[in-house]
């Protein structure tokens, strides 16, 4: 069970919408931590990291993410 800690909090760098998808671009400390296909819960959303450049890292949220979350 998720007990809600906050580990750290991220700058949002970039929103692209391509079709129905939003790629969400996020500068952290904890990038340096990341890896491709992990999941990171970003304000209780579980989503996944699908690329890292340098500290900034890409989550897509789907259509369905979208419709059910706060995302």
């Amino acid at each position: 069970m998720f007990t809600g800690i906050i580990e750290t909090l991220g700058n949002v760098k970039k929103i692209v919408q391509q079709n129905t998808n939003l790629h969400i671009s996020i500068q952290s400390k904890i990038t340096s931590e990341l890896k491709i296909d992990q999941s990171v819960a970003h304000n209780g959303v579980c989503l996944t990291v699908i690329d890292i450049n340098d500290d900034i890292y890409t989550v897509t949220a789907i259509q369905e993410t979208q419709g059910k979350t706060n995302i």
